[in-house]
């Protein structure tokens, strides 16, 4: 229907404005929008939220590149691991977890408590160590893996549960948001096509919502520019507000849902 489409517009124009300037691509708080309110059938929902970050992602990127802020190696190194991850979860979402209430509880139960603490430790940060910043190689290369197969069965693209762990290490937000963001892109196009792939061999709606994935899609590409130009001017403990703020909202709302 027409209104879908535009309501999907509108939906991700909004969301990714708000979102990308704190490394998140807007996927995950599109997802319970395309369930509820647009009717998107599970688990076409998935790949739709996959092409939504692949159409939605190269606004963003292009300022943030532009802006050189993806330099550095955080980037390829989320990338490299987060890759492999979204292609086996795309076929554990396809042929082992095909319902959503698995994922709302899973959901609720990690980003309700890490955002609660994110908002807290910068409300009231404690003493800095010298190394919070920098998470070792293993440790990035372990969370960037387990993100990319959560990522995969969902469609989340990693960036809603990167961001938020990365932040309460002490990273600040310039270094997260560019470098989540492109692993987002980048684990969506992977798992977009490895979901084009197994819908070959699954008889249930696996193939993504073309029209609706598009115009969410090509709202999210103007507000994912627009987040990107606004990031450099806010503060940094606005943004650390922000991600803790969406991540606990985000559990909240699951864990109502899972309840009910």
């Amino acid at each position: 229907m027409e209104w879908t489409i535009w309501a999907g517009f509108a939906a991700g124009l909004l969301i990714s404005t708000v979102t990308v300037p704190v490394g998140v691509s807007g996927a995950v708080f599109l997802l319970p929008v395309q369930l509820s309110v647009l009717g998107v059938p599970s688990p076409a929902v998935t790949p739709t939220n996959l092409l939504f970050n692949v159409v939605a992602g190269p606004g963003a990127l292009w300022r943030y590149r532009r802006d050189g802020a993806l330099r550095g190696g955080l980037a390829r190194c989320l990338v490299a691991w987060t890759l492999p991850g979204v292609v086996a979860g795309a076929a554990v979402r396809v042929f082992a977890l095909p319902g959503p209430g698995v994922f709302r509880v899973l959901v609720a139960a990690f980003l309700l408590p890490l955002g609660a603490w994110l908002c807290l430790r910068t409300l009231c940060p404690a003493r800095r160590r010298q190394d919070a910043d920098e998470p070792s190689a293993c440790a990035l290369a372990a969370l960037a893996l387990t993100v990319g197969v959560v990522g995969g069965i969902y469609g989340i693209g990693g960036g809603s549960l990167l961001g938020p762990v990365l932040a309460a290490r002490g990273m600040p937000m310039a270094r997260i948001a560019p470098a989540t963001l492109a692993a987002t892109f980048t684990t969506s196009c992977a798992g977009a096509a490895a979901y084009a792939l197994l819908a070959l061999a699954s008889p249930g709606p696996v193939s993504p919502d073309w029209w609706l994935g598009v115009a969410c899609g090509v709202g999210g590409l103007i507000g994912g520019y627009l987040g990107a130009r606004l990031q450099p001017h806010l503060p940094e403990t606005t943004l650390r507000l922000l991600l803790g703020t969406l991540a606990a909202a985000l559990g909240a709302v699951y864990a109502a849902q899972a309840l009910t």
